[in-house]
């Protein structure tokens, strides 16, 4: 199955939520009304596009109503689809790149998939001819560490480890020292996954951010954060919280092929003008993607 099919497929349940709840509300209808303008926002706020962002689309949908001169309610579809396009199209998608190494802290709250995302990540970077080391700066748990090991197997990438209960700096530390000594081109780093509201975990992963800045120029050259698709606008209020305690550069969003809430990646790039950088589709090592705007949009609006 190809990029798009998978991407189609994976999008089932939010375009059963959203577009599908769109083409119903508009066959058959005669007139463009405010009763119609108010259903299709319903059914972004429904979708997890967020009540803000809803309201914000609606308003450039009746403009651009206006200035086409449009009739037809079934035009509305297709000018959804452009707005929609237009918002995520906002930013830079791909991964930002430094030193070498580019360094990539990756954080986030538990069960997001923080870690088996860096293992993706990796297993991305590598099938591109990159040599990548991962740090396993979650220190908290033997088990992330394990966890970390394996996945690094897997992509083909050297993990750096200490013992548990070490100090996830100093990992992250001896990270970038063997990124440099063996001209590797990026680290990941994996950090403990946290609730938001610890403001003592948020200290040691700014910890982080100066002792690698202090290595390698501009160093961490990405903040992403791992969110998961179905907890829907919980995962936006998170984006906020860490992108204020920690500058959240790009998002990873997990999970969308399990959940109805896939809109919540519209009011992500809105509300906080973060862009979303890779997106989850599946279980496989493959299904983890960059994020391509257009082809998302493509995917979630196609029909048959």
């Amino acid at each position: 199955m190809g990029i798009f099919s998978r991407l189609k497929e994976g999008l089932a349940k939010t375009r059963q939520g959203l577009v599908e709840k769109i083409e119903s509300l508009v066959s058959g209808r005669k007139v463009i009304d405010e009763s119609l303008y108010e259903e299709l926002e319903e059914a972004l706020i429904a979708a997890d596009v967020g009540v803000e962002v809803s309201l914000e689309l609606m308003e450039a949908l009746r403009r651009r109503v206006r200035e086409q001169k449009v009739k037809d309610p079934g035009q509305l579809k297709p000018l959804l689809q452009e707005l929609i396009l237009e918002v995520l199209e906002e930013g830079r998608a791909s991964l930002e790149r430094g030193g070498p190494p580019t360094v990539v802290l990756v954080v986030g709250v538990n069960g997001t998939g923080k870690t088996t995302t860096i293992g993706k990540l990796a297993h991305f970077c590598r099938s591109r001819g990159e040599r990548v080391i991962l740090a396993a700066a979650d220190t908290f748990r033997a088990a992330a560490i394990d966890q970390l090991e394996i996945w690094g197997r897997r992509a083909g990438a050297e993990v750096i480890k200490h013992r548990e209960g070490a100090d996830p700096a100093a990992v992250a530390f001896d990270a970038v020292q063997a990124a440099r000594a063996r001209r590797a081109d990026i680290v990941f780093i994996d950090t403990a996954g946290r609730l938001h509201t610890k403001s003592n975990l948020m200290e040691e992963l700014k910890k982080i951010r100066r002792v690698v800045g202090r290595e390698v120029p501009g160093a961490p050259h990405e903040v992403l954060l791992v969110l998961d698709a179905t907890t829907g606008q919980n995962a936006l209020s998170q984006a906020r919280l860490f992108g204020e305690a920690v500058g959240v550069t790009g998002i990873v969003l997990t999970k969308l092929d399990g959940t109805a809430k896939g809109g919540v990646i519209i009011g992500i790039r809105r509300s906080l003008g973060i862009p979303v950088k890779f997106i989850g589709i599946g279980e496989g090592i493959d299904d983890l993607q960059p994020f391509n705007p257009r082809e998302f949009v493509e995917a979630l609006f196609a029909t048959g």
